[in-house]
């Protein structure tokens, strides 16, 4: 038995966990030289590259160059001011999300105070009501 240990530590018998010497890693080699390619990314990335892509929009009769991320945002915000029921769910859970998380900047935004609260909390509440009514039909 321990002759068979001594041929294994030695590299003289293959088997089990145990590969030919001539298939073993040499010592200082990476087992994966290449890596992961630099040019592949995950999801958060991509979307932060499409969101910060820049486009033309019509503002007040003008064009203006502004990101898809802001164009996005005007048009819900847009949306939610002309009475869309979905578009103001959006923009109220928008604020909500933001509201919970401090700036880019480290401090804390400006709360809504306790009775600006209560209107945004109904105003979700009236529009999930309205949005499930709408499903029933």
């Amino acid at each position: 038995m321990e002759d068979s240990k001594k041929d294994n530590a030695s590299g003289s018998e293959a088997g089990y966990a145990h590969p030919p010497v001539n298939a073993r890693f040499k010592k200082g080699q990476s087992g994966n030289p290449k890596g992961r390619p630099k040019g592949s990314r995950g999801l958060a990335p991509t979307l932060n590259r499409a969101l910060s892509e820049r486009v033309v929009i019509n503002e007040g009769g003008r064009r203006k160059t502004v990101t898809k991320l802001e164009a996005a945002v005007k048009q819900v915000t847009n949306k939610a001011a002309s009475g869309d029921p979905v578009a103001s769910r959006q923009l109220f859970t928008l604020i909500q999300i933001i509201e919970q998380q401090p700036q880019e900047t480290g401090r804390a935004i400006n709360r809504l105070d306790d009775t600006d609260q209560k209107v945004v909390t109904s105003m979700l509440k009236r529009l999930n009501r309205y949005s499930n009514e709408g499903e029933d039909q």
